[in-house]
């Protein structure tokens, strides 16, 4: 990938809308590596999900979050380690605490470096707006589950296991029905599959579906998915139902003994063809990758 392929990727703080009483979320605007971003008040505390990739787009996002705020005490979660979700949080030090699961923690610190580096690679605008970032060092670290009390509403914080990455955490906020869901869910695109051999490969095909399903069951009225438009419980069932395409399409193929690169042309087209007006068709090769690994059949025909 190159800068090329991207837009500028800046956070619309001036698109924030608020879906529930003292809840905003700024919506990426369907702009790549913009991610839904959450504002969520109680009577004393504020949570900010997501900072956005870089430094001004932080900055902007804590503006907005300390005006919401008024002087309530202000907290920082993010969904996962990639760039454009936690990069920002370094602007946070000091007016926020940021807290996250271990899992995103261990992330952070073996896997940040690598990304930053990854990100910055593409040059333009990316690498601009990430100079002088530094991969941040979550404040509270948790394990299990995390109730964050805000005063009146209580937020919870729920790690998902292994699926898009290894340390995914969804955000709920029960009083309103609003999850967050991070790059679990997208809407209008492909799943976004960090299929990297052999530098990573975290991402799980397998686990991700049984997230998918333990998430719908929860029946959430309103569905922030990590890029994209907001949706109800639907749009966990349309994830839910592309990765079984997808795991489906691609051991059928594998159970023959097929080549990866036959597999992946075969399936590429088919799920085209079924969703002709999704965005990220990349995503498809990886996906089917990662799904190849977790075949237990016998090995790739020579």
């Amino acid at each position: 990938m190159t800068d090329e392929q991207f837009p500028d990727p800046a956070v619309q703080v001036s698109a924030a809308q608020e879906i529930a009483p003292d809840l905003l979320v700024i919506p990426n605007q369907r702009v790549q590596l913009v991610p839904s971003i959450g504002i969520i008040g109680g009577t004393r505390s504020v949570l900010v999900v997501e900072t956005g990739i870089g430094t001004a787009n932080a900055e902007q996002v804590l503006a907005l979050a300390s005006e919401v705020a008024r002087g309530r005490r202000l907290y920082l979660t993010t969904t996962h380690f990639h760039p454009e979700h936690a990069f920002g949080a370094h602007v946070f030090a000091d007016r926020a605490t940021y807290l996250v699961n271990r899992a995103q923690a261990d992330d952070l610190k073996t896997k940040g470096p690598g990304y930053l580096k990854m990100f910055r690679d593409f040059g333009g605008q990316i690498a601009q707006r990430l100079d002088g970032v530094r991969v941040p060092t979550p404040d509270v670290v948790y394990d299990d589950a995390y109730d964050l009390d805000l005063g009146g509403r209580t937020v919870r914080l729920r790690p998902t296991g292994r699926g898009h990455t290894k340390g995914d955490q969804v955000v709920e906020v029960p009083d309103a029905g609003v999850l967050f869901t991070g790059d679990l869910a997208e809407t209008g695109q492909f799943a976004i599959f960090p299929w990297f051999p052999p530098y990573d490969t975290d991402v799980s095909g397998v686990r991700w579906l049984t997230v998918m399903d333990r998430l719908a069951d929860g029946g959430p009225r309103i569905v922030v998915p990590g890029h994209g438009d907001l949706g109800g419980p639907e749009v966990l069932g349309n994830v839910r139902d592309y990765l079984r395409e997808l795991r489906d399409e691609t051991w059928r193929r594998r159970d023959s003994a097929m080549g990866e690169e036959e597999i992946v042309a075969e399936v590429r087209a088919v799920l085209v063809e079924r969703h002709p007006e999704w965005a990220g068709r990349e995503w498809i090769e990886r996906g089917v990758g990662c799904f190849c690994a977790e075949h237990g059949g016998r090995p790739f025909r020579q």
